[in-house]
């Protein structure tokens, strides 16, 4: 009777992997496969279609081998697919993220090439400029962590700012979007986009999310992370690497794995005692809690009055272009 269970189960298992494997099989084919729209679709329903039919004689005892090998067989045209898809730093880019920065390093100096700070009339009408600015590590004392916040409290688009005294450096994890693809959920799961690290003057990437973006309006907070300035340092330099990295060699971006929040973490995680993933950080908007939980925010306020305190959007409105933005917005901050 054990055996018999266990074998029921063991069934169960592989047929959930199978129709797994068979979604993804297909959407690989769609979205990555090769020639038109319709002959990607046809393609997709194919193997979808021999995936049922693979599942099915799984079930049945004389069928059941033939079905593993006849599945394995049809999965590896898709796997030649997924594994000759190439990220490109070469697309017609939307202007946002059509200019790449980097950085060079000399000693605790980094300069950092290309600096977004684009002047808005609105989101979508403005004038793109760029600068570069050095920045001596050994004044770097403070880190933030930006989240904002469009559609509920489950998701939000996180990213970090670094202090300098007087000077800020934002590093937004993102979508490297083209003219001709807009973003969706789901395509961001099949290699669809490039990542990009978007390097900006805080006086672009938090005014365009509090100023400028109406629909939907976004909600944006500003939280001290509390940890040792050493810390920060180390982490800045590993952004550094990555966005020389992502310069010479691009990555894709990924919905689930490989995206703003993820990639904080992978970062952090150059540090002892880093957070583990959680679920909130899936979770984007939930992120910002976890970091309270595990001590890494301002503990000495409950959690939804740390927040309500950090919310910027009307500091940022009455700073807008004023050369001390980053001073404004954090005046009188817990």
């Amino acid at each position: 009777m054990r055996r018999r269970i266990g074998a029921i189960v063991g069934l169960v298992l592989a047929g959930l992997v199978m129709a797994g494997a068979t979604a993804w099989g297909a959407l690989v084919l769609y979205y990555l496969g090769a020639g038109s729209a319709g002959v990607r679709t046809a393609a997709a329903w194919s193997f979808a279609a021999v995936g049922l039919a693979a599942l099915i004689a799984l079930f049945v005892r004389r069928t059941r081998r033939l079905a593993g090998v006849g599945f394995a067989m049809a999965l590896v045209p898709v796997l030649v697919v997924w594994g000759g898809a190439t990220p490109s730093n070469d697309r017609d880019w939307q202007p946002e993220v059509a200019v790449l920065p980097y950085a060079t390093l000399d000693g605790d100096r980094v300069t950092v090439h290309n600096i977004r700070n684009f002047d808005y009339r609105t989101e979508t009408d403005f004038t793109p400029a760029y600068y570069d600015r050095s920045f001596d590590l050994r004044r770097l004392d403070r880190v933030d962590l930006v989240a904002s916040y469009w559609m509920g409290p489950a998701i939000a688009h996180l990213f970090v700012t670094f202090g300098f005294g007087d000077d800020h450096l934002a590093i937004s994890i993102e979508v490297r979007k083209d003219r001709t693809r807009p973003y969706a959920t789901l395509p961001g799961l099949f290699r669809q986009y490039e990542l990009v690290y978007v390097v900006a003057d805080e006086r672009d990437a938090i005014r365009v999310r509090t100023n400028y973006r109406k629909d939907p309006p976004e909600d944006v907070y500003l939280f001290r992370v509390i940890a040792p300035i050493e810390n920060g340092r180390r982490v800045f330099l590993d952004y550094m690497r990555e966005i020389n990295e992502l310069r010479e060699h691009p990555r894709f971006y990924n919905t689930l794995t490989t995206n703003c929040t993820t990639l904080i973490l992978t970062h952090a995680a150059v540090n002892p005692g880093h957070l583990p993933y959680s679920w909130k950080v899936l979770l984007s908007g939930y992120a910002p809690e976890y970091a309270y939980e595990r001590g890494r925010l301002d503990r000495s306020l409950p959690f939804e009055e740390l927040k309500r305190r950090s919310h910027i959007n009307a500091a940022a409105r009455a700073a807008d272009q004023a050369p001390d933005f980053s001073r404004r917005i954090r005046a009188g901050f817990p």
